[in-house]
């Protein structure tokens, strides 16, 4: 099981060291293939005066640190084609942020490195139209097939992150998970998927809801969960109401690897 977890954003050194520490019980689980994630800049926030991040080169400094300490494999998004070949020499795996999962050129940068990529979906996509962002990773790695095994042996996940609902509200359609997973692996993002957008010049959402989206994923069937943690999600300086207390990841993990034997 693949599990993509991390804070938002890189806060300060010390909260990003803080969080990692926490989660090296999933990395030492022979059963979950963890990657560590975190964001070195939020190009995306709502508000020009919300806190976006340390930025590239320091970002990628901690994410070095980070790799040295733990020992982790690493995910972080890039959001401009100029980024990714610099990122690429660090982390182990690119995340095309949602809004621009049909950025050709963008993709393209990233398919040209040896890096896993991670393609989010758009809010605004038909599902199974997401199959034509991945064959422009494909066909620039020499593929010219888009299933799940040529993703997988290619290196392509898809990250199902629910769609809009009208304004101000997200909503997941299960059946996204299976039409997807026909071309590649297939991520949950339950964090995000509790979004509500357009909430005075910020991004809203209600964290209660993560774990019965994360165990019906589970039961649907996907390749893996990605879930945004912090010590104290109030704090955060981005994403804070979605996210998931650290001390409370551990049970929802482990109730999504039993409801994943059953369906298995």
């Amino acid at each position: 099981m693949i599990l993509i977890a991390g804070p938002c954003v890189i806060e300060s050194r010390d909260s990003v060291f803080r969080i990692a520490e926490s989660l090296k019980k999933y990395d030492e689980d022979e059963t979950i293939d963890f990657y560590f994630k975190a964001s070195f800049d939020k190009a995306n926030r709502t508000s020009l005066e919300s806190y976006r991040g340390p930025g590239l080169e320091e970002g990628m400094k901690i994410f070095e640190e980070i790799k040295k300490e733990f020992g982790y494999k690493t995910l972080t998004d890039v959001h401009e084609s100029h980024q990714v070949q610099r990122v690429s020499e660090v982390v182990d795996v690119l995340q095309i942020p949602a809004f621009l999962c049909r950025q050709t050129d963008l993709l393209v940068a990233a398919a040209k490195t040896d890096c896993i990529v991670n393609i989010k979906k758009g809010q605004f996509m038909v599902p199974a139209d997401m199959q034509y962002s991945v064959l422009k990773v494909l066909k620039t790695r020499g593929f010219e097939t888009c299933d799940y095994e040529t993703s997988k042996k290619a290196g392509v996940w898809l990250t199902e992150r629910g769609s809009t609902f009208g304004y101000g509200n997200l909503v997941v359609d299960m059946r996204s998970l299976p039409i997807m997973r026909k071309f590649a692996p297939v991520v949950f993002d339950a964090t995000h998927s509790v979004q509500m957008p357009g909430q005075g010049g910020k991004t809203g959402g209600d964290s209660s809801f993560v774990p019965y989206l994360a165990r019906a994923a589970a039961a649907t069937g996907v390749d893996g969960f990605f879930f945004e943690t912090h010590f104290d999600p109030a704090s955060a300086l981005s994403d804070g109401p979605n996210m998931v207390r650290l001390e409370e990841l551990e049970k929802l993990i482990e109730q999504i690897k039993a409801i994943r034997e059953i369906v298995q």
